[in-house]
């Protein structure tokens, strides 16, 4: 369930154009999480098995890195999301990445494993982040990266922009989530209508789907219905 539900995020991802340029550096065709492990056991997302290494493949060479976490850091995901943070037409890989002190940050690596930017970790064992996506939210020419941090405790939304090689936080808004302990998936994500992207998400009490936008100082909300289910959230993701 976690995979195929992995899978899903990683092509909701690709489909808001992330990437529409031609590829014109060696980027990823692929990414995904290899040697499952259960030395981190927090089992947040159902289970108590999260992953120690990321396999890369480059977009035209078909070569194939593998990233190896030290035995302190687990892959604490559903699956790694392809994204265009630089705006190189080149895709990278976005990843929860929790360390066994220092709880979950979000970690960027390019297609030769190097790490291009992270936010900081959390700062306790245990704390997770659960990721929404990547875009240029407020249409300046750069990408931010949202997720939401601690869904199950401080249900806040952060967004992040990508500049000058670093993640810097430009935004935050509490009163959201978009998962539940023991959940596979992810809910909402990022949706595209007509030039506009909103973050989908839902309020804390899991009564009502919001839309999120972000103007390049401050997060919008709005409502866009009662939450029921997962099928909520499909709803919300269309235009």
């Amino acid at each position: 369930m976690r995979l195929l539900a992995g899978l899903w995020a990683c092509l909701a991802d690709l489909g808001l154009g992330l990437g529409l340029a031609t590829a014109q550096a060696e980027g990823l065709a692929e990414a995904r999480y290899l040697d499952p492990t259960t030395r981190y056991d927090h089992a947040v997302l159902g289970d108590a098995v999260e992953w120690g290494a990321l396999a890369l493949t480059g977009a035209e060479s078909g070569q194939v890195v593998t990233l190896t976490l030290p035995p302190s850091r687990v892959f604490e995901d559903v699956a790694p999301r392809l994204v265009d943070v630089d705006l190189d037409g080149a895709f990278d890989a976005m990843v929860v990445e929790s360390d066994q002190s220092l709880g979950a940050r979000l970690a960027i690596y390019s297609a030769d494993g190097s790490l291009m930017a992270a936010t900081p970790f959390i700062g306790q064992r245990y704390r997770w982040l659960a990721p929404v996506g990547a875009a240029d939210l407020d249409g300046d020419g750069r990408v931010e990266v949202a997720y939401v941090d601690r869904p199950h405790l401080a249900r806040t939304l952060r967004v992040w922009r990508y500049d000058d090689g670093a993640l810097v936080e430009v935004a935050a808004l509490p009163g959201v989530t978009n998962h539940r302990i023991g959940e596979a998936d992810i809910a909402g994500g990022l949706r595209e209508c007509l030039g506009k992207i909103e973050i989908i998400v839902a309020s804390a009490d899991w009564a009502r789907v919001l839309g999120v936008t972000f103007d390049g100082a401050t997060l919008a909300m709005r409502d866009l219905g009662p939450h029921v289910d997962r099928s909520s959230f499909a709803k919300a993701m269309t235009c």
